[in-house]
């Protein structure tokens, strides 16, 4: 199998076990959403701790520096809270409205790019921040509020991109720290719950025991499946794949979960939609013009 092929793989393995998430976390209902993210984080540190040992790679913990730790440290409590909301939307029934968060995720990191990096927007950029924009109106006439689990996942997850981006760290080395940032806080709060008689990882049968376990390799699997996909795909790819794990969420809250969606909230997803596709085209036709700039200055050169 060729590298590109073997990317495009990992690309579809990644998203795919993003886009069913919601059903692995449905499983776990009975545990509140707090609890589950603990768990999460736990068993995500003792189960990418494996994998480093396995590979015996732990020189690099010796070359992070001040600087790096810090950033770690900002994007494991960024990550906190997506997991968090993210659970607390499945095991809420809110199922759709996370799918939505995932749909406006790239709208929010062109956001950040204004805010933080001072970039400057192209016409048809500003068409679709405009149309996401309509389409947030609409939803939160629809749902009597503004859909603020979207909002915080589309936020939250921009945010924790950005700062990965600028850190460089790779994927398990990063989820490692990350986790083990949020290990003492997690191992605190489940040691709380148990002294209350309210911790539900006993007692609830060997499957809801392993399925919290197992929350550390679900966790961590498609992360290194992204990362083998980035390493070998360009990125106007990784941006199309993207959109196949909120596809697949959506259907999930829909036909497996029988969430609603009514007119209302179809017309506002349908906007989100659009606004996507406005995106798409103008950053795939601005990609194909810097491609022949490039190979006519080389040409000329």
């Amino acid at each position: 199998m060729s590298e590109l092929r073997r990317g495009y793989l990992f690309g579809l393995l990644a998203y795919v076990c993003w886009g069913f998430f919601p059903l692995y976390w449905h499983l776990l209902s009975s545990a509140g959403p707090v609890e589950i993210l603990a768990h999460r984080v736990l068993w995500s540190v003792v189960f990418v701790a494996g994998l480093l040992a396995v590979k015996r790679h732990w020189g690099w913990l010796r070359a992070l520096s001040v600087r790096t730790v810090l950033g770690i440290t900002a994007a494991s409590v960024v990550l906190a809270v997506n997991w968090g909301f993210y659970i607390y939307g499945v095991n809420a029934h809110r199922v759709v409205e996370t799918s939505l968060g995932y749909f406006i995720n790239p709208l929010f990191n062109v956001l950040l790019g204004v805010f933080l990096l001072r970039e400057r927007l192209r016409p048809w950029q500003w068409g679709a921040l405009a149309v996401g924009a309509a389409a947030v109106g609409v939803l939160t006439y629809d749902y009597g509020h503004p859909p603020y689990i979207a909002l915080t996942l589309a936020t939250s997850f921009a945010l924790y991109g950005f700062i990965k981006k600028r850190l460089g760290v790779p994927a398990a080395e990063g989820l490692f720290i990350e986790s083990a940032v949020l290990a003492l806080p997690a191992l605190g709060y489940l040691a709380w719950l148990t002294a209350d008689g309210k911790a539900t990882f006993t007692g609830h049968g060997a499957g809801h025991t392993l399925l919290l376990i197992g929350g550390g390799a679900a966790t961590a699997i498609p992360l290194l499946f992204f990362a083998g996909a980035a390493n070998r795909l360009p990125l106007s790819t990784i941006g199309m794949l993207q959109y196949l794990a909120p596809v697949l969420q959506l259907g999930c809250g829909v036909l497996i979960l029988d969430e609603s969606l009514p007119p209302l909230r179809l017309a506002g997803f349908s906007l989100v939609w659009l606004a996507l596709v406005i995106f798409t085209v103008d950053g795939l036709r601005t990609a194909r013009r810097t491609r022949q700039a490039t190979a006519l200055a080389t040409a000329a050169a």
